[in-house]
């Protein structure tokens, strides 16, 4: 009696762990990795971590502190190659892989990142208010580090050699200067094929790596205030006139260069536009996060 009691309070403790392994198992949450933004720190995105920590308890959220304040105006490539091998092991310990949150210029990293690694294992890539295609106009980042230079002249110091020197310089895309866009810019240019220097005997790969993702996630608004224009976190970028293209009218996306038309096609291109949210408070707004980053979050 005594044996067969413990025997039934074995089995039921045995089928009780594994019904807890499987629900774990069914509701577990990827782990979560995000970047800040330019002149940020990983302390200033705190808001965003514990939003998701309350959405999701037990989730892992990996938030970078790398790259603080002024060291973010480094060059885009050395901050990529950095982050690619920091995180390395972040990916590979999760057998389901990892969604990465990029803010701003993070996101912007975010994405050259997944383009040139070909092992990455990002899920969904949620990209929240990044200059995504480019940056050109005023804001108050500028100002502070450029004070008394206009827009329309900053070309002659971000495309030079020292130019790109600057994280700015590397996504700086003036409409008016095409051609020296195309021979200098040696980060965005080369991410969108437009650049006149570069064979692009990787762009295949680069393609590659961009479409195994689960979903892209392109989060902006009208009030942003710093991205210009704001469209940018939504791949748009400015013409000659100073128009807005919409990201499906331009090259990029008709030649399917990097694979938005393909992941667009597919239904894994999300677009989520929020008015009223001023750049700094995209990554502090809870309804922000409910509404554009939360549901991709599984």
């Amino acid at each position: 009696m005594i044996l067969d009691s413990w025997r039934n309070r074995l089995w039921s403790y045995i089928t009780c762990l594994m019904i807890t392994m499987q629900v774990t198992k069914v509701h577990g949450y990827k782990p979560v990795i995000i970047l800040h933004g330019i002149l940020d720190a990983a302390a200033d995105l705190k808001h965003l971590e514990n939003f998701i920590k309350k959405a999701h308890p037990g989730t892992v959220v990996y938030s970078l502190d790398v790259y603080d304040h002024y060291a973010s105006l480094n060059p885009l490539w050395d901050q990529v190659e950095y982050i690619k091998n920091l995180t390395k092991s972040m990916m590979d310990s999760s057998e389901d892989g990892v969604h990465f949150i990029g803010y701003s210029q993070g996101g912007l990293i975010g994405r050259g990142l997944i383009q040139t690694s070909n092992e990455h294992k990002v899920n969904n890539f949620i990209a929240l208010s990044s200059p995504l295609n480019g940056q050109f106009g005023d804001t108050s980042y500028l100002n502070a580090l450029f004070p008394s230079t206009y827009k329309e002249k900053l070309y002659e110091l971000f495309y030079s050699h020292y130019g790109q020197r600057w994280s700015i310089g590397n996504y700086w895309k003036d409409p008016h200067h095409k051609k020296l866009y195309g021979l200098y810019s040696s980060y965005l240019a080369l991410l969108n094929n437009e650049s006149l220097k570069s064979d692009f005997s990787y762009q295949n790969s680069w393609q590659r790596n961009f479409q195994r993702l689960n979903n892209v996630v392109l989060i902006g608004g009208p009030d942003d205030g710093v991205i210009s224009p704001w469209q940018s976190a939504q791949f748009a970028c400015y013409n000659e006139r100073e128009d807005v293209v919409p990201m499906r009218n331009l090259q990029i996306y008709k030649d399917d260069v990097f694979g938005l038309k393909s992941l667009d096609r597919r239904g894994s291109l999300h677009e989520c536009t929020m008015a009223n949210v001023h750049h700094i408070y995209w990554h502090r707004t809870e309804a922000v996060f409910k509404k554009c980053i939360e549901p991709w979050l599984t």
